[in-house]
């Protein structure tokens, strides 16, 4: 990875640290001295299943468009069904059409 590459990591983990620690009441189950350690599947769900659109679109501006649809059509079994079904419904058209 280049110094350039490198900064950029550093900096969007960051960024997804300071959006974690201002949504933090989502997250009101887990520690406190855990939330920085929340994978991309946990902080996905929990954003879709209960964010604003603001809280949306800025997940989606933080991770990309991408990786949250990958992180959204990646979860199966229990997972999957952690997704209230109009949530769930929503998204599989949204990340269907635009990702």
């Amino acid at each position: 990875m280049t110094i350039f590459g490198y900064i950029i990591e550093n900096m969007k983990n960051t960024d997804l640290k300071a959006f974690i620690r201002e949504k933090s009441s989502l997250f009101w189950y887990t520690p406190d001295e855990k939330k920085g350690e929340i994978s991309h599947e946990l902080l996905v769900e929990t954003i879709l299943n209960y964010g604003s659109l603001e809280d949306i679109r800025r997940l989606v501006k933080l991770l990309g468009r991408d990786e949250v649809s990958r992180v959204f059509f990646s979860a199966t079994g229990r997972k999957k069904l952690n997704y209230y079904p109009e949530i769930h419904n929503f998204f599989t058209l949204v990340f269907s059409k635009h990702a």
